[in-house]
């Protein structure tokens, strides 16, 4: 499995910070609940989000060894005012601007910590990419605007998210993780709207010994059809499976069995 450039996922964190921003910005009601994270306001992500930024971008400069509570990142929180658009939307600037220049200051190599057994900066590029992609969703189906992803991208954050399930599976402890393991079922994911240059299909194993994944054209237990994008919300659990763009064939208690217990860990 081949890596996106260091600078193309640096890239790509400067763009979904932009877009992101155009969010907080386009009037819409900053204390919406968010649909796909009923927990959080439309504030309340964004700052989760920008938080999130200054926390890697700390680690990042530093070069930590080790993680560093997130009570410890200055200005980690946000503005001090609530309901403030502009402020919001200046502070979560700031933090794109920030980590994207620690992140190409760095390298891929730099040693940092990494939660998902990966100790450098590169993991961190990776999965900021990915983290502010997704909840700029969540962002934009709040607000109810269009949203699209790079192919490239959106292919990445399905292999980062099977990666993310794999290391989950290396917990003694994790239930929902054990819980996956099976022997001969598979799903299949299948997106329509790609070219050859984006091979936008996968196999996931559920074997007794854990969970597995390729990419390529196979038959599975259950398979799940529709546009990248719509695949990568789907199994983000940020798109119902009865969305009219999606197709699923086979086995459909299977997927969500899947959607249920797949984790972070």
């Amino acid at each position: 499995m081949t890596l996106l450039a260091h600078e193309r996922y640096c890239g790509e964190i400067a763009h979904q910070v932009s877009l992101l921003r155009s969010v907080v910005t386009s009037g819409t009601d900053l204390s919406a609940t968010v649909p796909t994270c009923p927990d959080w306001s439309l504030e309340e992500l964004v700052r989760h989000t920008g938080g999130a930024l200054r926390w890697v971008e700390l680690m990042v400069r530093t070069r930590a060894r080790e993680e560093v509570p997130e009570e410890q990142v200055p200005g980690g929180e946000g503005p001090e005012s609530r309901g403030d658009a502009a402020a919001l939307d200046a502070w979560l600037g700031e933090a794109g601007e920030q980590v994207v220049a620690a992140l190409r200051e760095a390298g891929p190599d730099a040693k940092v910590w990494g939660w998902a057994g990966i100790h450098n900066a590169g993991f961190w590029a990776r999965r900021m990419a990915h983290e502010v992609t997704v909840h700029r969703a969540d962002a934009t189906l709040a607000a109810g605007l269009p949203y699209e992803v790079a192919p490239d991208i959106a292919a990445d954050a399905i292999d980062e998210w099977l990666q993310i399930v794999e290391y989950a599976q290396t917990d003694p402890h994790d239930e929902a993780a054990r819980e996956l393991r099976g022997p001969g079922r598979g799903i299949h994911l299948h997106a329509t709207d790609t070219g050859p240059e984006v091979n936008a299909e996968w196999l996931i194993a559920l074997t007794e010994d854990g969970v597995t994944w390729r990419r390529g054209h196979e038959k599975a237990t259950v398979a799940l059809r529709g546009p990248l994008t719509s695949v990568l919300l789907a199994f983000y659990r940020r798109l119902p499976l009865d969305a009219p763009e999606l197709e699923v064939l086979g086995e459909r208690e299977l997927l969500e069995f899947w959607l249920e217990r797949a984790t972070f860990g």
